[in-house]
């Protein structure tokens, strides 16, 4: 895990996923804090930069994004966040939800097709998905999610009481309490201790001491100190009872942990293939920008020599206006270009970075590397099924598949909760006292001894001699029960839904890899159409220059081939990035993308990509 994606522990700076009290009890009372995130791009940055500009190839911008991309730097932390919610319901506690929406905060190209995970409405672009803490996603609703009965804590409590106390009283019969003003002092130390357990038991043992002193002499005692211990055991023995109903908190935020895993995956796989279209887009950027180039070079020599050979008076001055013209029209578009290039770079900056802060790396050319031919567009990413392959890897079916999971242990527990309520009860306890005979009160010639202090009260509280003990049920049965029989009837509502949107995605992920794979042959010819179009330009383009220069042919039938010879070059260079789009599509749609690009997720988890991973 990323540093900055976890709480840490204050001694040993470990990323928090659970404290264990028994090794360090004091650490239950101190609280976890989480570092600053860390906004310095990874050093991996600087080894592309050359000549004041940045070399990128696919991989490197994919690892780049790995190391710095914010979306996933957001989604890093929904890790630690699904782990707090483990470690909440091992004490008892019910679980807050996970989030498992895609972050798309990033701007630029366009991610996924039908079925992919929507951008939350949550702060940065999170939502509740299946699992999460949401209702409603993916059309949805999951309120009876981890319904039943009431969990206690399972975490031990400890309560204690100590006070001291002075009375002063005026009396209205001196000669019953023989002062002329009653006083009193009491001191209390009590102590409690209570423990529930998955099987719908709880234990209880309370201590309570006391010692009272007064001032009359009609007190046989004074000071007079009691104690008394009672341990009482309760059992649920019908609504509440097993480890169904008690734990089904914690096996669920297991299960969203689980979730909240595969949804990284599905961000990993999101991010990754906006970085790959942004690339391409970059690339037809960068190429069509060559094309106005040249193009306008071209021009801006052809509008020169024409204007030498109008001084011979060898052309006329309208081919002087006609080149020049276009030499107008070509800085047009070749600004466009230029412009439409600059936005590319931009955006594959921000995709690569976390700081864009730095004037030099907002203006530094981005030059993209990767080198494409028209002639090979055979498809080497297409598995042997890509629908089978894609019901095995798409993480939203392994998210629907532990929903549906989730959804099955509140139907048990809401059927458990219909029952009535049913509680074996017992307990046993001991009194015992202890005192001061008081000097001013006969105590008679047969005076029963008693132990003096604390430690004879509670000595003789615990040797039996003064037991008390019960053994009992408590019977609720709630008339009609509509409140626990709707629920109940809703978590079935909701189970059996979720089977319907299950199967409706497994039809949405089927329309997908087929609309991939027409999309991929689609743009296969689309890319062998193009070739044969620039070629057939260059030929007339050749044929036009070799007129021309035979005097058969006339400038401004050159200046036209070379500009439909430019609109070829840049119509194949769309057409090839297309047909590397379809491909990337191909591969998440079928939920290929982290393996062809040789992407580990553990690397993905910690934000830093060793060498040789890819």
């Amino acid at each position: 895990m990323a540093q900055a994606a976890g709480s840490i522990d204050n001694d040993t700076g470990q990323v928090y996923l659970g404290i264990p009290h028994s090794s360090a009890p004091w650490r239950a009372y101190a609280p976890s804090r989480v570092r600053q995130p860390e906004m310095g791009n990874s050093p991996r940055l600087d080894s592309m930069i050359r000549d004041g500009k940045l070399y990128l190839s696919l991989q490197d911008a994919i690892t780049l994004a790995l190391e710095n991309n914010l979306d996933l730097e957001i989604a890093r932390y929904n890790l630690p966040i699904a782990a707090t919610d483990v470690e909440r319901t091992l004490a008892g506690g019910s679980f807050r939800g996970v989030n498992t929406g895609v972050v798309q905060n990033t701007p630029g190209a366009g991610v996924g097709g039908i079925g992919v995970a929507a951008t939350g409405a949550g702060a940065g672009g999170t939502s509740g998905g299946a699992g999460g803490a949401g209702a409603g996603a993916a059309g949805l609703v999951e309120n009876t999610l981890g319904i039943g009965t009431q969990v206690s804590s399972y975490d031990p409590h400890i309560t204690g009481t100590a006070s001291v106390e002075h009375l002063t009283s005026p009396v209205t019969d001196e000669q019953f309490y023989g002062v002329p003003s009653f006083q009193q002092n009491t001191t209390i130390g009590n102590i409690s201790y209570l423990q529930a357990f998955p099987t719908g038991a709880s234990i209880e043992f309370d201590l309570f001491n006391n010692r009272q002193a007064v001032n009359s002499p009609y007190y046989n005692l004074t000071p007079v100190l009691s104690s008394t211990y009672k341990f009482t055991v309760r059992q649920q023995l019908l609504a509440g009872v097993g480890f169904g109903p008690n734990l089904r908190y914690l096996r669920i935020a297991r299960n969203n942990q689980k979730i909240s895993d595969i949804a990284f995956k599905a961000q990993v796989i999101a991010t990754v293939t906006q970085i790959e279209d942004l690339y391409w887009d970059l690339f037809n950027a960068y190429q069509d920008e060559q094309v106005k180039e040249r193009s306008l070079q071209f021009a801006q020599q052809t509008a020169e020599s024409t204007q030498k050979q109008l001084d011979l008076q060898a052309v006329p001055a309208i081919d002087v206006l006609r080149a020049e013209t276009e030499v107008a029209t070509r800085d047009q578009e070749l600004t466009i270009a230029k412009t439409t290039l600059q936005l590319q770079e931009l955006l594959m900056k921000n995709a690569i970075t976390k700081d864009l802060d730095s004037p030099i790396l907002m203006v530094m050319p981005v030059i993209p590397t990767e080198k494409i031919n028209g002639n090979d567009m055979t498809d080497q990413t297409a598995s042997a099924d890509p629908l089978t392959t894609a019901l095995v890897d798409r993480p939203e079916l392994a998210e629907s598949q532990i929903d549906l999971a989730n959804r099955q242990i509140s139907r048990k527990t809401a059927r458990n909760a219909l029952l009535p309520s049913l509680d074996l009860m017992a307990y046993y306890s001991g009194s015992g006292l202890a005192g001061e005979p008081n000097p001013f009160y006969n105590l008679g010639p047969n005076p029963i001894a008693l132990p003096t202090g604390l430690g004879g009260a509670l000595q003789s509280a615990f040797n039996n001699s003064s037991p008390d003990y019960m053994v009992g049920f408590q019977l609720d049965i709630p008339i009609r029960n509509r409140i626990a029989k709707a629920d109940q009837y809703r978590s079935e509502l909701e189970y059996r839904q979720a089977q319907v949107r299950q199967q409706e995605l497994h039809n949405q992920i089927r329309i997908e890899v087929q609309n991939a794979e027409y999309a991929l042959e689609q743009s296969r010819a689309r890319v062998a159409s193009a070739t044969k179009a620039r070629d057939l330009a260059q030929k007339i383009f050749t044929i036009m220059q070799q007129e021309q220069k035979l005097g058969a042919g006339s400038i401004a039938q050159v200046l036209s081939s070379q500009h439909d010879l430019a609109i070829a070059e840049s119509t194949l260079v769309s057409a090839m990035t297309a047909y590397q789009k379809a491909r990337i599509e191909l591969d998440r749609a079928t939920g290929e993308t982290l393996d062809r690009n040789h992407i580990s997720i553990a690397d993905a988890r910690s934000g830093v990509v060793h060498e040789g991973d890819h």
